[in-house]
């Protein structure tokens, strides 16, 4: 049931009847009732072109005589609304239809399009801290809309194997073996100095002996490995597993850096400045040119990731999405830019920024330890929270907001708390469904239309509009979406609960109606709450 296609139909009609040429104009959910279900600003928007008032234009489209529809009336208000009255037939259809598919109402039927979602992507130089953990469930939920709408999602994670990090990273390593085994050496430079490299320095002193020499590959292998695996097994314990690992060595070794740049060079977009390679933006748009290659002959983020994501649209993919982090905002246009120059298509490339995340206890910003180089740790939190608070407490703002994390209300098992006041919401379904078939036996045929109560009528509304926010998140990528829209299906459910008595032995047939809605919106929980990849337990 396509109700918006309706209403704009309705629209069209009207502006096609007096030969009008518009397109611009928006439907939205009422806020007030007083205006129906649905209002649109049409009216508001051809007041410049019709040369009339808006409240006159509106006036005319609600006497519009081509209304055939008996799924809603019109009406007009101030100062221009043009506003749509759905008959409640309309949202008990739904309802009758939410029960049939299930788990399927609102899902989409495989569209034959794939998709490759980027994202996590850090470097195995340490542990997976809170702002990684911020990107990994945005990155999964993003996967998880796009499955949801058919798409047939491959989940990838890309790292540097072969800059100067891991350069550093073996060097640091190697030093903390050097201290176990009674060496004296400093660490490098910028060196990684957490005690999780004392720990793998243990384990190759156990292993390797004590005669390893500071260039030997296992300080950078043996090294990498062990981080790569607790970032695996930290990523499984909030359930997020990936499809493919990429590795920048990879666009080295098969010489696809080296035939970037001899394209650069060809199209005349590159030249050597100071002993380093310049992609020469200025002549794309751009104010300055951006370093390709530093002087000391180590490529900068720019070129190995042109590499990579032209990979990524050769493979075929019909939707790209990065997941990044704030510190992308600078270079990934450049990016996009050299695959735009390389002749390669970048309008199916998504781009998702998410900003800094902030741990806050009693209000004060706090920092859970100190004992991996200052930083906290995923697995830190992860010891404190359970994956579904840790997953939707990192959605509670939109992914371009700034995230306070507030660690009291996260252990707070009140409805205080937005993870229970879902999931008790679910609960509370699934207890009164099993007392239901305890106290009423009787089974007769449904009749939805005996439910009129207002509670009853705007509960059915909103679970009848699952599909449509799914549409607006495929659109948005933006799972916080998911969740406000759960919240407000949660509160209109406890506030149908608190006001009607739906086991009623003295009217069997009103019981039996309202248990369906009960089921109805316990069906868009979990459908909601599988989407954010949050459990929707039975009990409490």
């Amino acid at each position: 049931m396509k109700l918006k296609q309706l209403m704009n139909d309705f629209l069209r009609d009207y502006l096609k009847e007096n030969d009008i040429k518009f397109e611009d104009w928006s439907i939205n959910v009422s806020n007030q009732d007083s205006f129906g279900d649905y209002s649109s600003n049409i009216a508001l928007k051809l007041t410049k072109q019709l040369e009339e008032s808006p409240i006159k234009i509106a006036n005319s489209i609600a006497n519009h005589k081509n209304n055939s529809s008996k799924i809603f009336t019109i009406s007009a208000s101030k100062p221009g609304f043009i506003n749509f009255h759905i008959s409640n037939d309309y949202y008990l259809k739904a309802l009758d239809q939410i029960l049939k598919e299930g788990e399927n109402f609102g899902r989409k039927k495989e569209l034959n399009k794939s998709a490759n979602v980027e994202f996590v992507s850090c470097n195995p130089t340490g542990p997976l801290t809170v702002g990684h953990g911020r990107q990994a469930i945005l990155g999964d939920m993003v996967s998880n809309i796009l499955t949801w709408n058919g798409y047939n999602v491959t989940r990838e994670y890309y790292y540097n194997d072969a800059g100067k990090q891991m350069r550093v990273l073996a060097e640091s390593c190697y030093a903390k073996y050097a201290q176990q085994i009674g060496k004296e050496i400093d660490m490098p430079e910028d060196g990684y100095i957490g005690t999780y490299l004392d720990e793998i320095a243990l384990k190759i002193v156990e292993r390797h002996g004590k005669n390893l020499k500071s260039n030997d590959p296992i300080f950078r292998d043996f090294t990498e490995k062990e981080i790569f695996s607790d970032i695996k097994n930290t990523l499984e314990s909030i359930g997020i597993k990936f499809d493919v690992f990429s590795k920048e060595g990879t666009f080295y070794k098969n010489g696809a850096i080296n035939d970037i740049l001899k394209k650069f060079q060809e199209k005349g977009l590159s030249y050597k400045k100071d002993g380093a390679v310049w992609f020469k933006t200025s002549g794309l748009g751009k104010k300055e040119d951006k370093v390709l290659v530093k002087s000391s002959g180590e490529p900068t983020y720019r070129l190995p990731d042109i590499a990579y994501h032209a990979d990524k649209i050769d493979r075929g993919f019909d939707l790209i999405v990065d997941i990044f982090g704030a510190d992308h905002i600078d270079t990934y246009p450049d990016v996009l830019l050299g695959l735009k120059s390389l002749d390669k298509k970048t309008s199916h490339i998504k781009v998702v920024i998410h900003q800094f995340v902030t741990i806050k206890k009693g209000g004060e910003i706090v920092k859970m330890s100190t004992r991996k180089a200052n930083f906290i740790t995923l697995n830190e939190l992860k010891s404190q929270l359970s994956s579904d608070i840790i997953r939707y407490f990192f959605i509670m703002r939109g992914a371009n907001s700034h995230l306070d994390f507030d660690l009291d209300l996260a252990k707070d098992e009140s409805e205080k708390n937005p993870v229970y006041y879902l999931q008790y919401a679910n609960a509370r379904i699934s207890n009164l469904l099993i007392r239901y078939d305890k106290e009423i036996s009787d089974e007769r045929k449904i009749d939805l239309s005996l439910l009129k109560e207002n509670d009853e009528i705007a509960l059915a509304k909103l679970l009848s509009e699952f599909p449509n926010k799914m549409e607006e998140v495929l659109k948005s990528l933006e799972p916080r979406k998911i969740a406000t829209y759960l919240e407000e299906v949660a509160a209109a459910y406890h506030k149908f609960y608190g006001n009607h008595k739906i086991i009623n032995l003295q009217n069997l047939a009103l019981s039996a109606s309202r248990k369906k809605l009960c089921e109805a919106t316990k069906i868009i929980l979990k459908n909601g709450l599988s989407i954010l990849g949050i459990s929707a337990p039975e009990r409490m």
